[in-house]
């Protein structure tokens, strides 16, 4: 075999991106997996529930064999307008549906609004814990990424005052994540609204990361959690078919930006991606309907039943969480008092129990050795497995 491609020469820009060690621990599991043991997997971000019926049997229908050609780059005007009414239904945000951009997956969201936002150079406040792939992405921009830590008193999100104290003259823009992964936590409504003013006033850009926004807790007159474009009409809004609606592989998103800003986005997917899957496009219409929306409130309500089922079996068998989730599907426990590092705790508990648990080496710096994120996207059956084996396991450590 000829060796010529050894002499390849990798971009600086992929030699820096760090792996996303929840895959690799993902991929650790189904290793043992395919020896014949059982792993609950508890390290993936991935609802178990799948696509509303609705929506699959739209897929269907639209994969009768019919031509099926490219949307316009923004997406299906159709689609854009649904995405519009569900904030103003669910949010009570009115929106321009010319304003929306459908994406291939969030993650191409953020891939257009970082590359219309970031110059090489421009400073970028992130949270530390927060989503890896965020700030891999505004780094390949060119972007100098400032993780800002925060504490279990801040939720382990930023607040006004922290953004302050870090905000520096080459600051350009931040990006807040609320719900968060990992920790599964929101920033308070007028904490966020206070850092999008202070943003704002210095004439900086904002991207808030709401992937998870539908999966929060309601308020007591059961309203669902406000989107950050309540406070701040300017800010770059990232959301996605994945978590509320169940859709990870069929890799649909969307962003809502300003009006001046949609010219530039268009031009970029134009060029990055042509358009979002156009069979995903047609059968995310049937997301919106009453009965899908039922559909997601009742996993909602699902996933706050097991959420309560894991803080219960965590806090039984000794590992604390420092601050309980009220959104997402994530919990962000410490294993501090345990003696091992994160990294260590999760091997262990892999290789010795079967369950598959992040590190907090992907999130960040300051809690990467003290903390584990847990995804209660499992079934109940596999979270009361994944509990009872973490618990025969610390027992080991004593």
């Amino acid at each position: 075999m000829s060796n010529t491609m050894s002499h390849i020469r990798i971009s600086q820009r992929a030699q820096a991106v760090a792996p996303f060690y929840a895959m690799e621990f993902g991929r650790q599991a189904a290793a043992l997996e395919a020896q014949g043991h059982h792993v609950v997997k508890l390290s993936i971000g991935e609802p178990d529930f799948g696509a509303p019926p609705a929506v699959r049997n739209a897929m269907r229908e639209a994969m009768d064999g019919r031509p099926m050609p490219y949307t316009a780059a923004l997406g299906l005007p159709a689609l854009r307008q649904a995405i519009a009414r569900f904030y103003d239904d669910q949010h009570g945000v009115e929106i321009d549906p010319a304003r929306v951009v459908v994406t291939a997956g969030a993650s191409a969201a953020l891939v257009l609004a970082t590359a219309a936002l970031v110059d090489p150079g421009d400073e970028v406040l992130i949270a530390d814990p927060s989503y890896p792939c965020n700030r891999q992405i505004a780094e390949s921009f060119g972007a100098q990424v400032t993780l800002v830590p925060t504490t279990a008193e801040t939720r382990f999100q930023l607040d006004a005052r922290s953004v302050r104290s870090h905000w520096t003259n080459r600051t350009r823009g931040i990006m807040i994540a609320t719900p968060s992964n990992p920790t599964g936590t929101s920033v308070p409504a007028d904490e966020l609204a206070a850092i999008c003013d202070l943003a704002r006033e210095r004439d900086a850009w904002r991207i808030v990361d709401e992937i998870y926004l539908n999966l929060g807790d309601h308020d007591a007159q059961d309203r669902p959690p406000r989107s950050a474009l309540s406070y701040d009409p300017d800010a770059v809004v990232i959301n996605s078919f994945s978590k509320y609606f169940g859709m990870t592989g069929w890799r649909l998103g969307w962003c809502i930006v300003p009006e001046t800003l949609v010219p530039a986005m268009e031009r970029l997917a134009q060029n990055y991606f042509l358009c979002a899957p156009a069979p995903a496009q047609h059968a995310a219409l049937s997301c919106f309907t009453a009965d899908s929306l039922a559909v997601c409130e009742a996993r909602r309500a699902e996933f706050a039943e097991r959420r309560a089922l894991v803080l219960d079996g965590l806090a039984r068998i000794g590992l604390p969480v420092p601050v309980p989730p009220d959104g997402a599907f994530y919990i962000y426990f410490d294993v501090s008092g345990t003696g091992l590092t994160s990294w260590q705790f999760c091997e262990r508990a892999l290789q010795e129990a079967h369950v598959a648990l992040t590190p907090g080496r992907d999130f960040g710096i300051h809690t990467a050795d003290s903390h584990v994120r847990l995804s209660y996207a499992a079934s109940a059956d596999e979270l009361r497995e994944g509990i009872a084996r973490l618990g025969k396991f610390m027992a080991t450590l004593q």
